[in-house]
């Protein structure tokens, strides 16, 4: 897995937006409605698939290419909306996984191995 500076993508992401002139449009509300359609793209890929055909996805060159691009576009919005909002998207990660590992111990789950 490749690591990079989520600071530096979202400094890229607003300097491509500045050159465009798009910041005006960049507010809460309509970054939201942004990462909703590309996270609906996304489901929409997968949508009719067995799991089985899904697991497999990335096997296929055409279907991996549309996958790679529209969690890029997810992750894009979510970044920007991040940024509009200032909020460390890492720090809020690992806050949550905190909670969960408080609210969901070890060995008190309803999974599939209880």
């Amino acid at each position: 897995m490749t690591e990079l500076d989520v600071a530096q993508l979202q400094r890229r992401l607003a300097e491509f937006a500045a050159a465009r002139n798009w910041q005006q449009y960049h507010t809460p509300k309509n970054l939201v409605a942004a990462l909703s359609v590309e996270a609906s793209e996304l489901v929409e890929i997968f949508q009719w698939l067995t799991p089985e055909e899904s697991a497999r996805v990335m096997s296929d060159p055409k279907k991996a290419s549309r996958v790679t691009d529209e969690v890029a576009d997810v992750l894009a919005y979510l970044l920007q909306l991040c940024e509009v909002l200032d909020i460390d998207a890492l720090a809020a990660l690992s806050a949550k996984i905190d909670r969960n590992e408080e609210r969901f111990p070890v060995g008190e789950g309803t999974g599939a191995g209880d």
